[in-house]
């Protein structure tokens, strides 16, 4: 009988050739007891927290718990129900009407996870006689998607206007196309330059869906994403978003003024075939979202943050991923696993949680420790977080 394992044989060796050094295992840390956005207890000790994504640090304000303590005394724990089914209570419809609210659109639907978000649109929207064209390094869930539809896949290189043009323009005159885009990717940090990106997309009649999974909150006037600050709201035919990230709990959704979104109910699997969200869930997430409308003083305390982080690493010698600060997340580039692994354990050491991330997350060869910063880290904190990397750099031999 073969061993259906037998394939990940080689990672298994891996990971515990690793192991078998002495560090701990940077993929199954324990958060004993979260403090704060910004503080968690870790092996018994206080640790600021860096790579959490909870870049609006919603996950501890006082309106955004009382409102899920409210809905988990009002409807209880769960629905038990698609939702098609039994599965849609007041508070879901609460909650697609806030993000209508927060996107100024027609329409919004709400996912159990933003993955699945993405899932359902990209298995749903287009055919086998259509094709998707997408940026290189998208997300899983993006891919995934894709894998589950029948649609015709075409990637361009990351960021490249010049390669999307070139690969849109070789497509046959048959068939819908959709460009899917993301404002921030989330290994490097990076942001899409947009502006010319929906440039090209319309010029070459196709539909557009941008992922602001890590651009929600923080950029354009009101937090809506990369795609706002580009000024291109009225080309994006969708935005896919989750509320794991600066919304500060779980879930995902879909926005579009397209007129016939609605059909999306009947016929996208990911949406119809599972449990929908728990009340408290939705409800957390309405007020959550209904407050980031008007954080303007947190977005710019978050960019303060991260040019700030960025800058400090750049002039203890590491090597980051952007040139300049681009979002929220600030990636560290290092020679290999060992040494990556190496210098996470010396930040967790320190009194610093970060990501490690390694290929397939990563294109192949790239090891890094990716950092995301909060709008609730304070001055001190960053300081402190600045100290430790200096530190353990020198400790681990990542910097001179």
């Amino acid at each position: 009988m073969t061993d259906l394992f037998s394939k990940f044989d080689a990672l298994i060796a891996e990971r515990q050739a690793l192991l078998d050094t002495g560090v701990r295992d940077p993929f199954g840390i324990v958060m004993d007891k979260v403090l704060s956005p910004t503080l968690a207890i870790i092996e018994g000790r206080e640790t600021i927290l860096l790579g959490t994504y909870n870049y609006m640090g919603m996950t501890f304000d006082p309106d955004v718990i009382a409102a899920g303590k409210k809905a988990l005394d009002d409807y209880g724990s769960g629905t038990t129900g698609s939702r098609v089914l039994n599965g849609t209570y007041q508070s879901h419809r609460e909650c697609e009407e806030a993000l209508k609210e927060f996107y100024g659109t027609r329409h919004a639907m709400v996912f159990s996870t933003g993955y699945q978000a993405n899932l359902g649109l990209m298995s749903t929207i287009a055919g086998k006689e259509d094709y998707i064209i997408l940026d290189a390094d998208s997300h899983a869930s993006i891919y995934d998607g894709c894998a589950l539809g029948n649609a015709q896949i075409v990637r361009f290189r990351h960021n490249s206007v010049e390669d999307l043009a070139k690969r849109l323009g070789r497509l046959p005159a048959e068939g819908g196309r959709l460009v899917v885009l993301e404002g921030v990717y989330s290994m490097l940090g990076d942001i899409a330059p947009l502006r010319e990106m929906v440039a090209v997309a319309k010029q070459h009649k196709a539909m557009i869906a941008v992922d602001e999974a890590h651009g929600m909150g923080f950029f354009g006037a009101n937090g809506r994403g990369v795609f706002e600050e580009a000024g291109v709201e009225d080309d994006v035919d969708f935005v896919i978003g989750t509320f794991s990230k600066s919304v500060g709990t779980v879930g995902g959704f879909i926005v579009s003024n397209h007129p016939k979104f609605e059909v999306l109910r009947l016929v996208c699997r990911p949406y119809v075939f599972t449990a929908s969200l728990p009340p408290s869930v939705v409800a957390t997430a309405a007020t959550s979202i209904r407050k980031l409308r008007h954080a303007g003083d947190k977005r710019a305390h978050l960019w303060k943050n991260s040019r700030r982080l960025h800058e400090g690493l750049r002039g203890l010698g590491f090597n980051i991923a952007t040139p300049e600060a681009q979002s929220a997340i600030i990636a560290i580039l290092l020679p290999d696993q060992q040494s990556t692994v190496l210098m996470w354990q010396a930040l967790l050491e320190g009194g610093v949680y970060v990501n490690m991330a390694r290929p397939p997350a990563t294109p192949a060869g790239m090891y890094l420790l990716r950092c995301s910063l909060c709008a609730e880290h304070s001055d001190e904190q960053v300081g402190r977080i600045l100290e430790i990397f200096a530190t353990a750099g020198k400790a681990t031999g990542c910097i001179a």
